[in-house]
């Protein structure tokens, strides 16, 4: 790996970070935890060289492998509809590792993060970004991510960061009572959509957030 600057300079400095976290707040992001960490989190880390003076823009970046760094605003929204759902998140299940930034954020503001990425290259990537930055309450699997953690596991928040068609019926299963998913749904037309499940019952409260464009979810392991 590159020999890399946390704290970055010109384009990926603290100022241009600072200019991006008031753009978020102009734009409704109003959590201060998640504002703080975004501030603190150095997203030029997660991008190839070429692309890491664009770092700190409000928008979506290639990954390679037809995948994308989410847009920031996008990435603040669903933590904070993730934190502000339910109780205390100890244990998160993130769909989808990709650079492994939106892993990072959780990281800072949970107890425990379990990420599942199918993409092998991309998971090796993002472990030594997570690493750099002294992040040890990761777990990483290279899996299917639409099946969840493989084992029965249940966890308070799962958060998706591909759109299925729907919401896959194995996250449900997997969340803890009064637990929520964080999920973009859809095809063409996608919405960002948020489901709790009504304490220790198999009933969920479903409700449609905003409309969101995110890489489907697909499946399948690429090594």
């Amino acid at each position: 790996m590159r020999e890399i600057n946390l704290n970055g300079i010109g384009m990926t400095s603290q100022r241009t970070r600072d200019r991006l976290i008031q753009r978020l707040v102009d734009e409704g992001v109003s959590n201060q935890q998640v504002l703080d960490v975004l501030s603190q989190t150095p997203r030029h880390i997660f991008l190839d060289e070429a692309l890491a003076h664009r770092a700190y823009e409000d928008t979506a970046l290639p990954i390679g492998h037809g995948q994308t760094l989410s847009q920031p605003y996008i990435v603040a929204r669903m933590t904070e509809v993730l934190l502000g759902a339910g109780g205390k998140l100890s244990r998160v299940l993130e769909i989808g590792t990709g650079s492994g930034y939106q892993t990072a954020i959780l990281a800072q503001l949970v107890e425990q993060v379990w990420s599942v990425e199918r993409i092998k290259p991309l998971q090796d990537k993002a472990r030594e970004r997570l690493r750099l930055l002294g992040l040890r309450n990761v777990n990483l699997r290279l899996a299917d991510g639409g099946f969840g953690w493989p084992e029965d596991e249940k966890f308070d928040g799962i958060m998706t960061t591909a759109a299925p068609r729907e919401v896959p019926e194995s996250l449900l299963k997997q969340l803890a009572p009064d637990g929520v998913l964080v999920i973009p749904v859809g095809t063409d037309t996608q919405h960002l959509t948020m489901v709790v499940r009504l304490g220790d019952t198999d009933e969920f409260k479903t409700q449609r957030l905003e409309a969101v464009k995110f890489v489907p979810l697909l499946s399948g392991v690429v090594r």
